[in-house]
């Protein structure tokens, strides 16, 4: 019996690393047709360092999973703009990046953790061209918010 309990632990431990870089076969089809560079990371979604110009570059990611509601299936596009040294938002940061989600066509600023991250939400379904827009919008609007907001090229 204890043995059966230390192989079952074992084989617990093991699956989500054995499924742990699973990722979306149609997202990394879109990818290399449009030769975007990425890797797979951790997670199974797509890290993509994208060059925004003046020597800048800014992180995101593709997430694999897709999110349903009873009608709808979003794939989510990431991209982090502020990091806090504390943790916490002053009013100033959290309402301007209130103010910037509304002016964005596609997603809006979230906080997680530390960092505010951008994430857009398309269509699950979206073809290569719409993902290609929506990840060129995440780096850009993420990249503007790093750059005003904290002077660095960090994220």
């Amino acid at each position: 019996m204890r043995l059966r309990t230390t192989c079952l632990a074992l084989a617990l431990m093991l699956v989500p690393t054995a499924f742990a870089a699973d990722h979306d076969p149609v997202v990394k089809a879109q990818l290399d047709a449009k030769g975007t560079p990425y890797s797979v990371d951790d997670d199974g979604d797509f890290q993509i360092t994208v060059n925004v110009g003046d020597g800048r570059t800014q992180l995101v990611w593709v997430r694999s999973a897709v999110e349903s509601t009873s009608h709808h299936k979003v794939r989510e596009i990431w991209s982090p703009g502020y990091r806090s040294e504390t943790g916490n938002f002053s009013a100033a940061i959290a309402n301007d990046l209130l103010e910037r989600s509304n002016l964005l066509k596609l997603g809006s600023w979230v906080k997680q953790d530390d960092v505010a991250m951008l994430v857009l939400k398309i269509p699950a379904d979206a073809n290569a061209d719409a993902l290609d827009e929506a990840i060129d919008l995440a780096a850009a609007a993420a990249d503007a918010v790093e750059r005003e907001l904290l002077g660095s090229d960090d994220l």
